[in-house]
């Protein structure tokens, strides 16, 4: 049989703040715009958890999607929705909380999780138009 690839969609809102400490605040405001506002701004972020493996014969599941549920909300959710990013959630302490940065902090949070035999890909929608994913 062929591999297959189930896919959970999840979503959590998140505060962050775009910032340089080693910049002046002239060129943190140059590069990151409005997303450097000294008062945080937010997003309604959408995430992707994609698991590529074979189906198990017994059950016909490639991974029981409320388990994998179950993961993201214990390991991602609950400790990014409804937070700020920069002062709320340890590895933005000394991380920017880019798109590019948080899709790589959520797979490797979840890849700790899930057993490596099956392929993981994430995407992030930071809004309907932007969006990144990882591994590339």
């Amino acid at each position: 049989m062929n591999k297959i690839s189930v896919i959970r969609k999840e979503h959590f809102n998140a505060a962050h703040r775009l910032f340089n400490p080693e910049w002046s605040d002239e060129k943190n405001q140059e590069i990151f715009g409005k997303c450097n506002n000294p008062n945080y701004h937010g997003h309604n972020y959408d995430l992707l958890v994609k698991l590529t493996g074979y189906p198990d014969p017994k059950t016909g599941y490639v991974f029981d999607l409320k388990i994998l549920s179950d993961i993201i909300k214990e390991n991602i959710l609950d400790k990014f929705d409804h937070k700020n990013l920069n002062l709320d959630v340890e590895y933005f302490k000394n991380l920017n909380p880019t798109a590019e940065n948080i899709v790589v902090v959520i797979y490797d949070v979840l890849r700790q999780k899930i057993d490596t035999k099956f392929d993981l890909k994430i995407t992030l929608f930071e809004t309907e138009r932007n969006y990144v994913e990882y591994p590339a």
